[in-house]
């Protein structure tokens, strides 16, 4: 395999309607400028995610761009693809938290997820896609994702909102608007822009109404502090490699460390997987259309090489990846597919990854800004659910999608628990994934023959599961 890219339209912007396929490039400093538009598309979604699950943005950026490179050499650059921050571990990484694991635990469930998404996309590869709709049909995976985003309402109302309400709420209605009236690319990075409006606004607001009385999550309580403290900022280096992680327990500082294994907590995440299978399937699907190849071929290493690059990532203790929905809205509209812009990105991101003071501004988010964005972004997960179940017209009149779908998406977003001994239990969105699994195909294993041919999302259809991805910068497909 080369890196090599024929320069196309002798470097200069491509006339109207014209397209730049995945082995070619237009001049180096065009290239360059679209490298960044990929950066400034995935970014948002990219830090706000490690945040949300307690794991430190500076290294996610980081190990983001070291992602991407491995993804596209896998995929021997035929798939055009960032790989960010993964929506999807959310939930599971909240349910870890709640039951007091740390940082390493986390990262070492994300690792263990991560190789059984590599171990699948390795089977695809060989033994052809028609094993994912088999497995999981549209029925099966809208419910998982639906659970998934549902399941994380808690955290909203438990975690960010209290923490400055006021500023939640104006931020969740600054990003509405931005992701319902603005057009074109700032509809795509919406949630950047809201998280951005929201620091400022929190700042001004300190500047107006001084200290806010209310929860702070680091210290587990209430207390009187300033929604945006620049401290560590000012002491942060401009470049370096992201600090080791300190502290224990509630007080632990995210950093880089090395990961831990809990077999119980590997359960927690592992449902992740089958969104991040539906998400990969539905991207390269995507890009295949735009191209106008058949990519069908490297899906199964398109998947592979997500696992890969989860892996890669959550070694160090960053966050779980997946190909994003953000930059193929990028790609739609300039008609530029060229891998060499993804390169570009995945370099810029590494050197973001590289200042600390970078990472410590994005880790100084006030809590009442990510209530507004994270009540927007888990709804939007959930009801990504429900766009599989209408895309692919699965009919909840037959029983047989219903009753089993019915039972594991009140578990999973009850956050019910099934005991097995002291030490050893399933709750949430583990449980409600294997429900949901298990009891549909036992199901269709009894069902008589007439409930099966009715259909309704039963087959998945000829392009399978739709895709998934965390929400992010619009209202598109998902991240």
């Amino acid at each position: 395999m080369t890196l090599g890219w024929r320069v196309a339209y002798e470097g200069k912007t491509p006339p109207p309607g014209s397209v730049v396929r995945p082995d070619e490039r237009l001049s180096w400093p065009r290239t360059v400028g679209l490298g960044a538009q990929h950066v400034v598309a995935m970014f948002g979604a990219t830090f706000v995610f490690p945040l949300v699950m307690g794991l430190n943005p500076q290294l996610a950026i980081l190990m983001s761009g070291f992602a991407t490179i491995c993804f596209l050499l896998i995929v021997k650059n035929k798939i055009p693809s960032y790989l960010g921050t993964s929506a999807s571990f959310v939930g599971g990484v909240a349910a870890i938290r709640a039951q007091g694991g740390d940082d390493q635990q986390v990262t070492g469930a994300i690792l263990v997820a991560g190789l059984v998404l590599l171990a699948v996309g390795v089977l695809i590869h060989f033994l052809g896609a028609q094993v994912i709709h088999a497995v999981l049909p549209p029925v099966v995976t809208g419910a998982v994702v639906l659970l998934i985003g549902f399941n994380l309402a808690p955290v909203v109302a438990d975690v960010y909102w209290p923490q400055d309400q006021w500023i939640a709420l104006i931020t969740m209605v600054f990003a509405i608007g931005i992701m319902v009236g603005a057009r074109g690319f700032l509809g795509r990075i919406a949630i950047f822009v809201a998280l951005v409006f929201g620091y400022v606004l929190s700042w001004v607001a300190d500047r107006i109404f001084g200290k806010i009385t209310s929860y702070d999550s680091g210290a587990g309580h209430d207390t009187t502090h300033w929604r945006v403290n620049f401290d560590a900022v000012k002491s942060a280096r401009w470049i370096g490699f992201p600090d080791k992680t300190t502290g224990t327990g509630a007080h632990q500082v995210a950093g880089w460390d090395f990961p831990e294994f809990k077999w119980a907590f590997i359960l927690l995440v592992l449902p992740a997987v089958i969104a991040l299978v539906a998400e990969n399937t539905g991207h390269v699907k995507a890009v295949a259309e735009m191209t106008g190849d058949d990519l069908d071929p490297y899906m199964g290493r398109a998947i592979a090489a997500d696992g890969f690059g989860t892996v890669v990532a959550s070694t160090f203790g960053g966050s779980p990846t997946t190909t994003y929905a953000e930059n193929i809205g990028v790609m739609a509209a300039t008609r530029v597919y060229s891998t060499a812009a993804y390169y570009v990105a995945a370099l810029v991101a590494i050197l973001f990854g590289l200042s600390p003071k970078f990472g410590a501004l994005v880790a100084a988010t006030p809590g009442g800004v990510l209530g507004g964005i994270t009540v927007v972004l888990y709804g939007m997960i959930g009801l990504l659910g429900v766009k599989i179940w209408t895309e692919n017209r699965v009919d909840f009149g037959n029983p047989l999608n219903l009753v089993p779908i019915a039972a594991g998406v009140i578990i999973g977003i009850g956050d019910t628990s099934l005991k097995f001994t002291d030490n050893f239990s399933l709750s949430g969105i583990a449980l409600g994934t294997i429900v949901t699994i298990v009891f549909y195909h036992g199901a269709r294993l009894i069902a008589p023959q007439y409930l099966k041919a009715s259909g309704g999302g039963a087959a998945g259809g000829a392009d399978g599961p739709t895709e998934v991805s965390g929400p992010p910068g619009g209202v598109q497909g998902q991240e």
